[in-house]
């Protein structure tokens, strides 16, 4: 989207997961500045995750949900025609999605060296291979291509129902592009962010108890911390504080 996008992500643990979205963010904030002259924030807040159950419903959901971005909206009457970066049509053709890589570390260095030779020698290919949904990590390519496609007709479907109803066409393609990067409407829809994305009352419930259980743990911890244990024991998939400041004794 304009100014935000969404990613359904499969992270080792939640360090590789923090490190690899300041990666992401800080180098796509660079190059959209450079793009586009934004020397201000680019981006207004830090990033939120939500984790999504292992059930089939809430994770096709949630893929369902990625796929109307632009459409939903009435920008794009198919996920095919968003103009942005997406991998809804590598999905549907069964290929990888390919894009560049620029090296602004060896583009710097090169011109310390003054042997800079443009973007050309700075710029390589990078591959992105989309996993399948745990859900339907078993099913055969052909099904889930089969399956993938439905879920894109029924976007499809709603953009029509949507633009029926209201009377508008979707702006296009064309018109999303000739958008100014720079203009701020004057009311931003917010809502509140869920926990968790579940399909069912007892799979968000047990999320808030495992969640209340890990909190209590990070806390007694904590305490400990602060009461001179440095042994404290903190619970896995956490970050815990930094030891305290050791000053100068000055007499």
């Amino acid at each position: 989207m304009s100014n935000h996008y969404h990613l359904l992500l499969i992270p080792p643990n939640a360090l590789q997961l923090a490190l690899f979205m300041a990666f992401v963010n800080s180098n796509i904030a660079r190059e959209a500045g450079r793009l586009h002259d934004w020397r201000a924030r680019f981006w207004q807040t830090r990033y939120s995750h939500i984790p999504v159950t292992d059930e089939e419903a809430s994770q096709v959901e949630r893929l369902a949900y990625l796929l109307a971005q632009g459409c939903k909206e009435g920008l794009v009457a198919s996920p095919l025609d968003w103009p942005g970066v997406s991998g809804v049509r590598a999905r549907l053709e069964g290929r990888v999605l390919r894009g560049i890589w620029i090296d602004r570390t060896a583009q710097y260095r090169a011109r310390l060296r003054g042997s800079d030779h443009g973007l050309e020698a700075v710029t390589r290919e990078e591959v992105l291979d989309l996993a399948p949904l745990p859900c339907w990590a078993h099913l055969s390519r052909r099904e889930y291509n089969r399956r993938y496609a439905d879920l894109v007709k029924r976007v499809e479907h709603a953009a029509r129902v949507q633009a029926e109803q209201t009377g508008r066409d979707s702006l296009g393609a064309a018109a999303v592009v000739r958008h100014d990067p720079h203009f701020h409407p004057n009311r931003v829809k917010t809502a509140p962010m869920p926990w968790v994305h579940a399909a069912s009352k007892a799979s968000r419930e047990a999320f808030r108890e495992a969640y209340r259980l890990f909190l209590a743990a990070y806390r007694r911890a904590a305490d400990k911390l602060r009461a001179g244990v440095l042994t404290a024991s903190f619970p896995a998939g956490s970050f815990p504080p930094p030891r305290r400041f050791v000053g100068l004794a000055y007499t």
